[in-house]
């Protein structure tokens, strides 16, 4: 007969090895996405518009990302994935790209997806003069689309004119907004209601104060593993709400008490107050470029001695030691160290040397003339370069001034190149012939543009028209040899990507277009 000691002993073993047995399986239900719940996000301003690529700023992009959906998307990895396209193929002559449509997708309005669709949406922007991405697919950058076919309700043709190895990369390109609507979505007024194939539709907009997207219950995903803006976009929260906080500091606190789930775009010196408040502060590899704008056709800055002479009078080092926080290293170029064709050489700019500024400043003839230096206080990093640049060029000689504008009066003047200097950043681009793209092109057509050079203008051709990446690669390290000479432009550093996140959020991760997305995340 057992002892009551040797049962007892039994029944605690058993009870322990069920607890064992059955922990692992409850970690993983508590890991498990919920759904419900509205997801906050704070943004800095409204979306200047809802319709992709149309008058856009950052806002506009995260926000019709959710709405629209493209033939295909960046992955995380910074390659293009399917999105509504299922599958594509390339003629054997690189010159057409058939896309087979994802089966079952509908509009926001329940309207079917069709082939039809995707070809309204593309004439519709070829023909707005407003698009700023027409010049990608024109011929004006060397890819020129001829034709848009629909041989079938699910299958769409593109046709170029010649072979190009860019083509599915300025399909994704996130600034150009190659997203698929809904015909209705355009009024006969001029008016746009955004009607796409996202994962959540268009709730209230209160300008000012918040905009609300609700998730589409008829939104069928892709069989591709969620990816960035590839793959399945399966939402688990009810609704978004776009949060419009202009301060700063006032989205930290809001993030601390849980008013507001994500901030992105964090500033990196809010990220140690944060943290010692329990919120959770993600980072990742950035690709939004800070730079420095030169207006080369201004009487003054068209002399390229005072161009050299404001980039050896410019600490890269210590200015973006400062504005990271640490987390980033200088990077004067168009390539960024995540992409493929990045090697030391394109680290390579005139050094910081203040007595070598003063004396090409003396060589230049500048008689301390005033020159503007533009910026805003709504995107604070922009603001706080200014700020350290402006003491560095006092300090070898150059009178610059602040001029503080609205974001929106900034962003005007960049594009119609209304400016002497400017304290800019360019939102992420997948690949360095897209951030070249950003500018480089002919000043006497593009007023936004900052090196017209042909040379460059034809290296970038070049650059988008070939598929071998180690030539490619060859091209932009000729571009930026090129620019460390001609001074256009002057990048400083590539921002890293840091997020705060609320407690209460599970499975969200940062990427490295900066650009938050809600389907990946649920709430306890």
């Amino acid at each position: 007969m057992k002892s009551p000691i040797s049962i007892g002993l039994r029944c605690v073993l058993l009870a322990a090895s069920v607890w064992v047995a059955l922990a692992p399986a409850a970690a993983r239900a508590a890991d498990a996405p919920k759904r419900g719940g509205t997801l906050v996000i704070a943004v800095n301003a409204d979306p200047r518009s809802l319709e992709p690529g149309i008058n856009r700023d950052s806002n506009s992009d995260i926000v019709v990302n959710h709405l629209f959906e493209g033939l295909v998307g960046y992955r995380t990895d910074l390659s293009v994935g399917p999105a509504l396209a299922s599958s594509w193929s390339i003629s054997p002559d690189g010159l057409s790209y058939t896309f087979k449509l994802r089966e079952g997708v509908s509009f926001h309005n329940g309207e079917k997806l069709s082939s039809a669709a995707v070809k309204w949406s593309w004439e519709r922007k070829m023909s707005q003069a407003n698009w700023l991405c027409a010049r990608f697919f024109n011929g004006q950058a060397g890819l020129k689309v001829e034709a848009v076919e629909t041989p079938d309700p699910s299958t769409v043709v593109f046709r170029l004119a010649k072979p190009s190895g860019l083509f599915l990369t300025q399909l994704a390109n996130v600034q150009c907004g190659v997203l698929v609507a809904s015909p209705a979505s355009a009024g006969a007024d001029g008016s746009w209601t955004p009607i796409g194939t996202g994962p959540f539709k268009m709730g209230t907009w209160k300008r000012g104060d918040a905009l609300s997207l609700s998730r589409y219950e008829g939104y069928v995903p892709s069989r591709e593993p969620a990816s960035g803006y590839s793959g399945a976009r399966i939402a688990y929260v009810d609704a978004v709400r776009f949060q419009v906080i202009p301060d700063a500091d006032a989205a930290s606190a809001a993030v601390k008490t849980g008013a507001v789930d994500i901030v992105p775009d964090l500033d990196s010196s809010k990220m140690a107050e944060l943290k010692a408040a329990g919120v959770k502060v993600m980072t990742a590899p950035g690709l939004t470029w800070s730079a420095l704008l030169i207006q080369t056709d201004d009487p003054l800055l068209k002399n390229q001695n005072l161009r050299q002479a404001i980039a050896h009078g410019i600490d890269l080092a210590q200015l973006t030691a400062v504005r990271s926080n640490g987390l980033a290293k200088p990077n004067p170029s168009g390539v960024a160290e995540s992409m493929r064709a990045f090697s030391p050489e394109f680290l390579e700019w005139p050094k910081y040397d203040p007595a070598a500024a003063a004396a090409l400043i003396r060589k230049a003839g500048y008689k301390g003339e005033v020159i503007k230096l533009q910026t805003n206080k709504r995107t604070v990093g922009m603001y706080d370069s200014a700020v350290m640049i402006q003491a560095m060029l006092s300090a070898v000689g150059l009178n610059v001034q602040l001029e503080v504008l609205d974001w929106s009066a900034q962003l005007d003047n960049y594009v119609n190149g209304r400016f002497q200097l400017s304290s800019f950043a360019f939102s992420p681009r997948f690949d360095p012939s897209l951030m070249y793209a950003a500018f480089v092109a002919d000043k006497a057509t593009a007023k936004w543009a900052q090196w017209g050079s042909q040379s460059a203008r034809e290296l970038l051709e070049e650059s988008s028209s070939i598929t071998d990446q180690d030539a490619r690669a060859a091209i932009f390290r000729r571009m930026h040899a090129q620019m460390r000479v001609e001074v256009p432009i002057i990048g400083l550093f590539y921002a890293p990507t840091v997020e705060a996140v609320g407690r209460s959020v599970r499975g969200y991760q940062p990427w490295a277009s900066g650009r938050p997305l809600a389907w990946t995340a649920w709430k306890e």
